[in-house]
């Protein structure tokens, strides 16, 4: 927001520096710069995940350490973003989104007046997608790592539950998988296949992630065409 002309101010009315820690001593944010057009704009975000913006799901906690973050750092930005959900709306810190993009998603929701839309429901709608299934015997998708995080609002998530609703059996294909058979039927996936299954040694996957790509789609095709 301080690039649309919010201010984040500590108590003596200073600008706070840059980073996640520096919102301990947030006071107050003066929206008063902002540009006044803004007050008029449909705001909609689209996003792939739905976790809230504090706890055990949340931004610092989730994503943090995938960006390097230590355990240590990790609390301390939970806590900063938690100060800074006290000053603004703190009901709105449990809103399915609101830890996307390190907490960016709350500050859209509560500062901007955003409306969130699944990002896979954005994507499949602006590219017909359901209109295209018809007639089709099989849907693959993939991703990365196929874990937790798929099933909570990325694309392979959407694509399932866009299947389903036809009938059509989807696969997944993914460099690493991480859910038992059971949770994927759970969630719409006929079945899934990992390039660790073929080569367990995860650097040589990401080297030679297209050759094995290959094998896994032969594998693919000979079980379900």
């Amino acid at each position: 927001v301080r690039g649309l002309g919010a201010k984040l101010l500590d108590e003596g009315g200073r600008e706070l520096p840059l980073g996640g820690k520096a919102l301990l001593d947030l006071a107050h944010v003066d929206l008063t710069g902002m540009d006044p057009r803004l007050r008029a704009a449909e705001i909609i975000v689209a996003s792939d995940v739905d976790n809230p913006l504090l706890g055990a799901q949340g931004a610092a906690t989730v994503y943090g350490p995938q960006k390097g973050a230590t355990p240590e750092e990790v609390a301390l930005l939970d806590s900063a973003l938690g100060h800074f959900a006290d000053l603004v709306d703190p009901a709105m810190a449990d809103a399915p989104g609101a830890g996307a993009a390190g907490g960016t998603g709350y500050a859209a929701l509560t500062l901007l007046h955003a409306r969130f839309r699944p990002g896979i429901e954005v994507v499949l709608e602006m590219t017909g997608f359901e209109a295209k299934l018809p007639g089709a015997d099989l849907v693959i998708t993939g991703e990365g790592s196929f874990d937790e995080q798929t099933l909570r609002g990325k694309g392979p998530a959407g694509v399932a539950e866009a299947a389903r609703r036809l009938g059509i059996p989807v696969v997944a294909m993914a460099g690493r998988l991480a859910l038992p058979p059971e949770t994927l039927r759970e969630h719409g996936f006929s079945a899934a296949y990992a390039l660790t299954d073929l080569e367990p040694d995860v650097t040589r996957c990401m080297a030679e992630a297209a050759p094995l790509l290959e094998r896994l789609a032969a594998r693919v095709a000979a079980d379900w065409l």
